[in-house]
């Protein structure tokens, strides 16, 4: 005997579903990050105080704009759920294209698959976010 069931299938607010992808974006921003620990050249380089392969020093000025890099991202959270939908839709849409970009960034001169992979994965994210709050739902 066959059984059926008519499961409810809810539509999920636009503002929990873009803040949901930024959760997920911030998790992957920094599993990849973590997962460079297990390279030798990130550790060597940390070590002499530089970021590997790019020369920048570690110092107070990087790891202050590496926070705020972050703590922008974990902002558009909130944003994405306070905001009203005008400025929540603008805020998405800037933010998570200049993420795309400076993600992108980082790509150039890599050859480790696992960044590669994550960094492309963070970008679809980001288009998804960007592609969701373009298309936010009106009023009819």
């Amino acid at each position: 005997m066959k059984q059926t069931s008519d499961l409810v299938d809810n539509a999920v607010d636009v503002k929990v579903v873009l803040s949901g992808l930024w959760v997920t974006t911030l998790f992957v921003f920094a599993y990849v990050d973590i997962f460079g620990f297990y390279r030798a050249d990130v550790i060597d380089g940390v070590l002499a105080g530089e970021v590997s392969g790019t020369g920048f020093p570690i110092d107070q000025t990087f790891l202050i704009l590496t926070t705020l890099y972050i703590v922008v991202a974990a902002l558009m959270v909130v944003v994405s759920l306070l905001a009203r939908a005008r400025v929540n839709r603008i805020a998405n849409i800037v933010v998570s294209l200049l993420y795309v970009v400076t993600a992108s960034a980082t790509l150039i001169g890599e050859s480790w698959v696992y960044y590669i992979v994550g960094t492309l994965i963070e970008v679809a994210l980001l288009l998804v976010i960007t592609r969701i709050a373009w298309v936010w739902p009106k009023r009819t």
